[in-house]
């Protein structure tokens, strides 16, 4: 099996059991201001009235899209059962909702104002392919606009789990780590710009923001024990590694039971000449 191949089937094995992982991992954080990496992409989008949703998942992003009445949605996705869950979104009947590549895009030239990805960009590979497709389907002066992870916030709960992680797979099995993931370029705005520019886009636009997941110990255990990481790992090893967590943060939870919890994201945005 190619590493594409390899890289696809364990991400639609993964979304095959866990459809709504990352909207429910991340969808209640929020920034300093208030808003939730969905709605700070939205907004990137604002003025578009045509947009496709690149790696749509079950549809949370397209719901806030949604919001905006007239909007022409559409959104793509490796794994029929997140996309399963899209269709079920009301405010999602008229959207065009695709199970493909983006690397494959089943749109017409010049079909979108628009595209957006949250959490997606950074694990595709062939990213040059996906980069030219995104601009054969982007009508000239349209706008790619992106959240790629940004790794822990320092000194707390985030950061202390990634820790016992990188420990943990280092222990485990070559059978229970997952494949290598997405194009390391897609996190860094010299790596973007490098995919992008060729394709025929303007220079990334790049902004750093906090997201705030703190909350309760079990429901900050639920968001940061969604990473594929954790996928293969068998009941015994995670049983651990939760151990091993609450014990790591005991001195930072709060009498009322909360763990300080902190991820940040990267806003990229770009505009096709």
């Amino acid at each position: 099996m190619t590493t594409t191949a390899s890289q696809e089937a364990f991400l639609q094995a993964f979304h095959a059991e866990y459809p709504a992982v990352t909207a429910e991992a991340f969808g209640r954080g929020h920034a300093p201001d208030g808003r939730s990496s969905y709605e700070i992409l939205c907004d990137r989008v604002a003025g578009s009235m045509r947009v496709l949703d690149l790696g749509c998942g079950d549809g949370l992003l397209l719901e806030f899209l949604a919001r905006r009445s007239g909007r022409q949605l559409a959104g793509v996705d490796l794994s029929p059962h997140s996309l399963a869950l899209a269709r079920r979104r009301p405010a999602l009947s008229e959207a065009k909702l695709e199970e493909g590549r983006a690397q494959e895009l089943p749109f017409a030239d010049d079909s979108f104002d628009a595209c957006v990805s949250h959490m997606a960009l950074m694990l595709m590979s062939e990213i040059e392919q996906v980069a030219s497709e995104v601009a054969r389907v982007l009508s000239p002066g349209g706008v790619l606009a992106c959240v790629v992870g940004g790794g822990a916030v320092g000194g707390e709960a985030y950061e202390r789990f990634l820790a016992l992680l990188r420990c943990t797979i280092e222990e485990t099995p070559a059978s229970q780590r997952i494949p290598a993931l997405g194009d390391k370029r897609t996190r860094s705005r010299e790596g973007l710009d490098e995919v992008l520019g060729p394709a025929g886009f303007t220079a990334v636009d790049w902004e750093t923001v906090p997201i705030d997941l703190s909350a309760p110990g079990e429901q900050v255990w639920a968001a940061v024990s969604s990473l594929y990481d954790l996928g293969p790992l068998d009941r015994a090893t995670l049983d651990r590694l939760r151990e091993a967590f609450f014990a790591e943060v005991r001195d930072m939870t709060t009498s009322e039971g909360h763990v300080p919890c902190a991820f940040k994201i990267h806003l990229a945005t770009a505009r096709l000449r």
